[in-house]
């Protein structure tokens, strides 16, 4: 190294040793591509909202070689992964491929409980350490319910069935916190006669290991999936109204896997479609005449192209369908996402920071209702909701715009 390198502590090989360790199914080699444009930082939509959150300064330092100023930035965890930077950027450079390197692989700890989220999911198999029995009980209870409601003691929440055409897997907030959840998407599932089943042993859909960038911890998760659907013999995994599992678990088993990592992946968002299409699915619209929005959620939207079919599922279900501006793949993140919900007091004012332009957008539309297929989302607009005293408004899942229409005289015989 020479002495003005030594001098400015400049590290010119740390750029090619992040790109070596990055994970992706795309050419590694493009990360090496930035043109220094700033193209990135016109496109996050919080550079200048709060301090620490421009890309471009971020990418500098990488090319540069400051390793010190990077592994020690705030940048780093304030970014929510959103990947709105990346498509402005002429040469595609993935910046939230960069950070996820950065946080998993030099040693580093997240602030807040993001790390201890990720090591209850693999100590006891769900992030929120819901104990076997509580998680099969409230399976058993949900279904009472959900028999007693519609009517049907054969209707089920179907448990290790061998040979069913998907394998659902559940956010622990629903079990934990939702249980009417469950039996809201259990009563879809009745209505329309789904093949399905639950696994008793790895359930939880969430995959914190995203964010945190531990590969190795990223591979246990998905590899305990991939072992489900082997033992139980279903033909896909099927995952709950949540975006960064919904990711991870369509992306994952590309880049986590060697083997055991062709099945098909699919959020139930894609189901209610093929539900809909097949003409299982019938709904009185009118039930739900409460004028509502959409939040698009950035993993489910941005990164696996699901807009078209949340807004086909919206257009049959409510009456009065108002978008945001900007929405769809440009819309703005919700704040907390790339593990920043889990990151606690100090990167909460960021949180805020962000949420300050959902909660603008919101109250643009005029609308007390906020669809929101993503249980992370809907925890932090929730937080925005109370932060900047967005009165009467209300977050709600697509299922349960769903359930509550369903026209049951109508429902199909299968």
């Amino acid at each position: 190294m020479s002495e003005a390198l030594e001098a400015k502590k400049l590290d010119p090989g740390f750029l090619s040793e992040v790109v070596s360790r990055a994970c992706t199914n795309k050419n590694r080699l493009d990360l090496y591509n930035c043109l220094a444009c700033g193209m990135c930082s016109v496109g996050c939509p919080y550079n200048g909202v709060h301090d620490h959150a421009d890309p471009r300064k971020f990418i500098r330092q990488l090319v540069l070689g400051m390793r010190d100023e990077v592994l020690n930035s705030t940048f780093i965890w304030a970014c929510t992964q959103c990947g709105r930077c990346t498509m402005e950027c002429p040469m595609g450079v993935e910046v939230m491929t960069l950070v996820r390197t950065i946080r998993g692989n030099f040693g580093l700890r997240a602030p807040g409980f993001l790390q201890d989220v990720v090591d209850a999911q693999i100590k006891t198999g769900n992030q929120m350490e819901v104990t076997n029995e509580d998680y099969l009980d409230t399976l058993q209870w949900m279904e009472e319910e959900l028999q007693a409601e519609v009517g049907d003691p054969n209707a089920r929440i179907p448990i290790d069935k061998e040979g069913a055409e998907f394998l659902f897997l559940w956010d622990p907030r629903e079990i934990k916190y939702y249980p009417q959840d469950v039996q809201s998407i259990a009563k879809i599932m009745w209505y329309v006669g789904a093949d399905w089943t639950c696994s008793s042993r790895w359930w939880d859909a969430t995959h914190y290991a995203l964010f945190n960038g531990n590969d190795e911890e990223a591979r246990i998760l998905t590899q305990r999936y991939a072992e489900e659907v082997k033992r139980l013999k279903v033909k896909e995994l099927v995952v709950t109204e949540c975006g960064h599992a919904t990711h991870a678990n369509k992306w994952g088993p590309k880049v986590w896997l060697d083997k055991d990592n062709d099945y098909p992946v699919k959020s139930i968002i894609e189901k209610y479609v093929e539900w809909f299409e097949a003409g299982l699915l019938k709904v009185d619209k009118t039930k739900n005449t409460e004028p509502i929005t959409l939040h698009d959620p950035c993993n489910t939207v941005r990164k696996q192209g699901l807009g078209d079919a949340i807004r086909y599922v919206l257009n049959r279900t409510v009456m009065d369908f108002r978008e945001m501006n900007p929405h769809g793949v440009m819309n703005y993140c919700c704040g907390g996402g790339g593990g920043l919900l889990a990151m606690g007091s100090d990167i909460y004012p960021y949180r805020m920071a962000k949420g300050k332009l959902k909660a603008d957008q919101i109250a643009a539309t005029g609308c007390k209702l906020v669809a929101c297929p993503c249980h992370n989302c809907f925890d932090q607009l929730n937080d925005i909701i109370k932060y900047y005293k967005l009165e009467g408004v209300r977050v709600i899942h697509l299922h349960h715009l769903i359930s509550h229409a369903l026209i049951l005289e109508e429902k199909p015989q299968r």
